[in-house]
Formats: C-alpha cells, sequence, structure tokens
C-alpha cells in the first residue's frame, strides 16, 4: 500500500485543484483595476461566449485555452490599435468557427454548438450595447452578464461537457472577481 502525501488526494496536488481558481482571481482582478466603468471591460464578456463557442466548433475541450490567448491577444489590441474593436473580431472568428463546426458535423449533441453559438451571439451582442450605453448602464449589463455566465461555467464543469475543467473553474473565479469590480465603479 503506497501512502498518500499531505496535501495530495492521490490523484491530484493541492497546487493542481486550486490553480485555476487562483489564475482566474488575478486576471479578473487585473483586468478590473483602474477602470472607469463597465464599457472598457465589455470585451471580456464576449470573450467568454468566444472560449466556449471555440471549444464546440473544434470539438475539443482542450481549445479553450488557445481560445482564452487569442481573446486577450484581441482584447490587448484594442490598446495599441485605434478603432480595432475585440468583441468584433471574436464575433468573426467566432462566426467563421461556427462554420468549419457545421461543415464537421457538430450539430449535435444541443448543448454543444448549437447552445454555445446562441451564447456566444447573446454575449457579444450583450458587450457591443454596453460599449455604448451610459457607464451605468454598461456596468449593470457587464457585471450581469458576468454573473451569468459564471453561473454557466459552474454548470459546464458540473457536467463536464464543452470545456476542460480548469477552463471552467478559471473563467467562474475571473468573471465572478469581475463582476465584483464593475459593480463596486457603477456603484460608487
Amino acid at each position: 500500500m503506497t501512502a498518500i502525501e499531505p496535501g495530495t488526494t492521490g490523484r491530484h496536488s493541492w497546487f493542481h485543484r486550486t490553480w485555476p481558481a487562483a489564475a482566474g482571481l488575478a486576471v479578473g482582478l487585473a483586468s478590473g483595476i483602474g477602470i472607469a466603468d463597465g464599457a472598457e471591460v465589455a470585451p471580456v464578456v464576449a470573450a467568454s461566449g468566444f472560449v466556449y463557442l471555440v471549444a464546440a466548433a473544434l470539438g475539443s475541450r482542450v481549445a479553450a485555452w488557445p481560445a482564452f490567448a487569442v481573446s486577450v491577444v484581441l482584447i490587448a489590441a484594442a490598446k495599441v490599435v485605434p478603432g480595432f474593436a475585440p468583441t468584433w473580431g471574436m464575433l468573426a472568428i467566432g462566426a467563421v468557427l461556427l462554420l468549419v463546426g457545421l461543415a464537421r458535423g457538430r450539430r449535435r449533441p444541443p448543448w454543444g454548438l448549437p447552445l454555445q453559438a446562441a451564447a456566444m451571439l447573446v454575449l457579444g451582442a450583450v458587450a457591443l450595447v454596453a460599449a455604448e450605453v451610459s457607464p451605468t448602464w454598461s456596468g449593470v449589463l457587464v457585471a450581469g452578464a458576468l454573473l451569468v455566465h459564471a453561473g454557466w461555467d459552474v454548470h459546464h464543469h458540473r457536467t463536464g461537457r464543452v470545456v476542460v475543467p480548469s477552463m471552467a473553474v478559471f473563467c467562474a473565479v475571473l468573471d465572478t472577481a469581475l463582476a465584483g469590480l464593475v459593480l463596486a465603479v457603477t456603484l460608487t
């Protein structure tokens, strides 16, 4: 019989189980530091749908992490390229990948590509609207969408669908932390 090391479950270490939450908290807080209103982080709402759509379209739960990296690049590009709108970029890439997924026969299961495409459409629309409305409405829309998506993440983590568990945990914590910061900015 083999002894289990302290701090481990025998299968995964404490670090392995907690790094996604810690990273999500760090990214969520870093994304919200110094914002003036929700419009500044509205593309994160689109990114939350984008990550799931990419994974569903490619039929690869692991594809969520590279999709997240692409969303980070697109959001960062908006800070250095005048007039670049990352939400539109994610919607365009998402549309192409939706077509790829459909061409590859990913119409089923219904909670896969069909549901993720619908979610991307709704989240992208919320992000676009939030970027154009008053700061108060922007904050309410962004925080609300992020909190709803955090619930989406928890559901997908529990069911083991669409994205890898590490992404679902990371995203749930990021969404919740950023929603809290957006609400704090909006209410003060």
